[in-house]
């Protein structure tokens, strides 16, 4: 069904929903796993969050933390992930990963907003959808560990 998924991972509840999910998968499908995290650069939401080197160098270290993190993870349930860090904005970046891998399937965490919050903030997910030339899964499903981690 699915030869490569491209799981994006940012540490969050929702984004362990995504991993959790895409690793199943994975698993059922034997496909191949690259395993991404974006740190947003995007430069008006820099200015607004008063960015600078130093404040995008804590970020990246963060975000290296928590691929290690997603990376240990699906090891534990038998996969051989490719790790990625990008940079830039997040649709962009996924869309670029995806393409460059042969990603079948995206994975994502889905992010539950407000009525304000979305009608304020642009839904990636939807960017997502009209941008890649694959399958998007926005996942939220709960996998039970007894799913997840082969029997020894």
């Amino acid at each position: 069904m699915y030869a490569r998924i491209l799981l994006c991972y940012d540490g969050s509840r929702e984004g362990r929903l995504a991993l959790r999910e895409g690793a199943r998968l994975a698993q059922l499908t034997g496909a191949g796993v690259t395993l991404l995290a974006v740190v947003e650069t995007v430069s008006g939401n820099a200015l607004a969050q008063g960015a600078d080197v130093g404040a995008l160098s804590h970020q990246q270290n963060d975000f290296e933390t928590i691929l290690e993190e997603g990376r240990q993870r699906l090891t534990a349930m038998g996969l051989s992930p490719e790790v990625r860090l990008e940079f830039g904005d997040p649709v962009a970046g996924i869309a670029r990963v995806a393409a460059e891998t042969g990603a079948e399937l995206v994975v994502v965490g889905h992010h539950r907003h407000g009525f304000w919050t979305r009608w304020l903030s642009r839904s990636v997910a939807a960017e997502l959808g009209d941008k890649l030339g694959c399958s998007l899964l926005l996942a939220q499903k709960t996998i039970d560990d007894s799913q997840l981690f082969p029997k020894g």
